[in-house]
């Protein structure tokens, strides 16, 4: 049995052309971000991934099907759930499958939107930030499952490092024992989401998309499983510095454990928090690296494409 893949005109245009594509998940856009800025922030990054060369496909569940790409019309529906709270699942490895078998409607996390682009033949995936090990988890045993995934889908993901709010330090050690590279683009330290540098050294460098296409390439030729993780800082002039942002998430982290909010709800409660203790600079912030990241990966897709073709 194949997967239930339903792409859009744009994207079958584009695969059937051999012309590269980019994925982009949709949990940023039911659960990230607050309508209208979700729908702006979507079709930025979408048009970013255009201006690249390549052809967006940004990924969701309805009707029993993947949906590899949507059209105009079904983003902006899918945007305006953010504002009239109708259901839309938010999706992982777990879930995903009974999302599917029930025909109910869903946006796809990171580990979900890397299961679907390697379904349809899609090497490169950009999102803001990935899932990691939550603050605290050697009690909770909160780690999210993106970790696992980038450890055995082979997709690159390109992101402005872990979200912030998580234990980067854990979240790379976990990702070091699972077999992820985790390359920071041209710089030698982790960008800590809304902040382009961090007190921890990137594990690995790579200045270029070229050089990032052919290390995705080599990993595919060595047989090795799972992705690859470009961490792609935020534009300095749009960052919170780390040490500023620091304790206001140290802040809403100690609020959301005084409220007991954990599991699914967390991420989005502690988004919500920050973007209030920074009086909005966290939004601006967030939508910026989608942009830095979309722009990115199309490169690097551009570059896997043509190297795939000459050799």
């Amino acid at each position: 049995m194949s997967p239930p893949l339903a792409f859009s005109a744009e994207a079958a245009e584009a695969r059937a052309a051999g012309r590269p594509l980019v994925a982009l998940e949709s949990t940023i856009i039911t659960h990230g971000l607050p309508w209208p800025r979700n729908l702006e922030t979507a079709r930025a990054a979408e048009q970013a991934v255009r201006d690249g060369g390549a052809t967006p496909a940004t990924i969701a569940v309805s009707g029993g099907a993947l949906r590899i790409g949507l059209a105009p019309d079904a983003l902006e529906a899918l945007a305006r759930t953010a504002e009239t709270g109708a259901p839309v699942a938010k999706l992982s490895r777990a879930d995903l499958a009974v999302c599917l078998a029930s025909g109910a409607a869903g946006a796809t996390t990171v580990a979900a939107t890397m299961i679907a682009a390697h379904a349809a033949g899609i090497d490169v995936f950009a999102t803001g930030g990935i899932g990691g090990v939550h603050r605290g988890a050697e009690t909770s045993f909160d780690v999210s499952a993106d970790l696992h995934e980038l450890a055995r889908t082979p997709v690159t993901v390109v992101a402005a490092g872990a979200k912030a709010i998580l234990d980067l330090p854990k979240t790379l050690e976990v990702l070091e024992t699972l077999g992820v590279p985790v390359i920071a683009y041209a710089q030698d330290s982790l960008p800590a989401f809304w902040s382009a540098t961090s007190p921890l050294p990137a594990p690995l460098r790579l200045d270029d998309a070229d050089g990032i296409a052919r290390a995705h390439l080599m990993r595919a030729a060595l047989g090795l499983p799972g992705g690859q993780l470009i961490a792609n800082p935020i534009p300095v002039a749009d960052e919170i510095p780390y040490d500023e942002i620091a304790p206001i998430i140290t802040h809403a982290i100690d609020v959301a454990d005084a409220q007991g909010i954990t599991g699914k709800a967390l991420t989005p409660f502690l988004l919500d928090r920050i973007h209030q203790l920074t009086g909005g600079r966290s939004l601006e912030a967030n939508i910026s690296l989608v942009r830095n990241n979309a722009r990115l990966a199309a490169k690097i897709a551009n570059r896997i494409t043509t190297l795939s073709q000459n050799a």
